[in-house]
């Protein structure tokens, strides 16, 4: 469904930073910088970015938006929480951990990015 998801960062070093981090624990590679300045994550699915707004304008978090991320373990969620918190992110809703839903049981983490942003990783037990 998706081709690309791009988000707006204040500071690039400090996302990547931070993105590379939650990344790796999801078995991606790390960020590459563009000649535009963007900083892009590729894999057979798609595309993720950051980047400066380019109006000028700072960037900010969209109120209700969530981006969540597929993680192949419960001990995936966890790390990618980890390094989250670890590299600039802040937690945010419940703890990680499991989440009896009406789409059965599921391993849910949220964590802010530095620029406010909030992700979930989440992994869809049995």
């Amino acid at each position: 469904m998706f081709s690309h998801i791009m988000l707006g960062a204040n500071d690039i070093k400090l996302s990547k930073k931070f993105y590379d981090a939650v990344f790796a624990t999801l078995g991606y590679g790390a960020g590459h910088i563009d000649d535009k300045g963007r900083c892009v994550y590729r894999n057979d699915n798609g595309v993720f970015a950051i980047t400066k707004p380019i109006n000028g304008d700072k960037a900010c978090h969209g109120n209700g938006s969530t981006i969540g991320f597929s993680a192949t373990s419960v001990e995936a969620v966890h790390a990618w929480h980890a390094a989250g918190v670890a590299n600039g992110g802040t937690s945010c809703e419940e703890p990680p951990g499991m989440r009896e839903t009406p789409f059965g049981p599921l391993c849910l983490a949220y964590l802010r990015d530095p620029d406010g942003n909030k992700l979930c990783a989440l992994y869809r037990q049995g």
